[in-house]
């Protein structure tokens, strides 16, 4: 009687090397293997997909998310008197400066606040429309000051594509962020935008201490050390130390910049979740 064959056998590596990934392989590898599978991806032409589909997913995630948070009247109540105390700010600073009376600054407001009563269906196809629009042109800048720092500071070989690929394929990490998000909003009839330190201890953020704590977020810190990874590795560098300095230290640099500004410009509060 034959030997019975051994089906168990391994993928020698230079087998391995030459089969191309597909994204489904991508998406998996950055949670399991994200340092294997950014090398192996250098070695491949860069493809649209790999970072298109993860922006529109987090699109289409993040206002499914707002929709479902805002089903619950607490919830939305909540946002509402967040974004009016917010409005209400920037009108009392304009009456200071003589721009328009006290009068005309409550007659806005209210105007405003009816107007968020009676918001429909075109609203929100407004409002998923001008997010998408937002989140594709911060993705290209932000993509394009990676792309420069990646080329021309840390002297990588790699292009434009290959920081958008870096940049977009870990955006899978913030569609998890925004599961937890929603999980933990309709548990606590809260409305956070993140998953911080800051905003689980519902800390103010307008304070320095406050805004650092919003920045102490897991996923935010895993999301931008796979930024990271990817520039490094899609720009063929085996320094990966210096991406992860140059990416943090941007994140942080960026973000301390426009707290300073927002606090001498307040419609900027807004845009920063204050």
């Amino acid at each position: 009687m034959p030997d019975e064959q051994n089906n168990n056998f391994s993928i020698p590596p230079e087998i391995e090397d030459e089969i191309e990934l597909h994204h489904s392989d991508k998406l998996v590898g950055i949670f399991t293997e994200p340092i294997k599978t950014f090398s192996k991806m250098a070695n491949e032409k860069t493809k649209t997909f790999d970072w298109l589909i993860p922006v529109v997913f987090l699109i289409i995630i993040t206002n499914v998310a707002l929709m479902v948070l805002m089903t619950n009247p607490n919830i939305k109540y909540a946002f509402q008197e967040k974004q009016i105390a917010n409005i209400q700010q920037q009108f009392d600073e304009a009456v200071k400066k003589g721009q328009m009376s006290k009068e005309q600054a409550d007659q806005q407001v209210e105007t405003i606040r009816e107007r968020m009563d009676q918001t429909g269906a075109a609203a929100q196809v407004i409002q998923l429309v001008s997010s998408a629009i937002g989140i594709f042109i911060v993705f290209f800048i932000v993509s394009g000051v990676y792309f420069l720092f990646a080329k021309f500071l840390l002297k990588g070989d790699g292009t434009y594509n290959h920081a958008m690929t870096a940049y977009g394929l870990p955006f899978y990490i913030a569609v998890i962020q925004w599961i937890i998000i929603v999980i933990f909003g309709l548990v606590s009839e809260r409305m956070i935008m993140d998953t911080s330190v800051g905003s689980f201890m519902n800390i103010d953020k307008s304070s320095l201490g406050g805004f650092l704590l919003s920045k102490a977020d897991i996923f935010s810190i895993w999301f931008y050390w796979l930024v990271a990874v990817g520039l490094a590795k899609l720009f063929k560098s085996e320094n990966l130390n210096k991406y992860v300095i140059t990416v943090f230290s941007l994140w942080i640099g960026f973000n301390l910049l426009f707290f300073f500004l927002s606090q001498s410009i307040p419609f900027l509060k807004p845009f920063l979740g204050m």
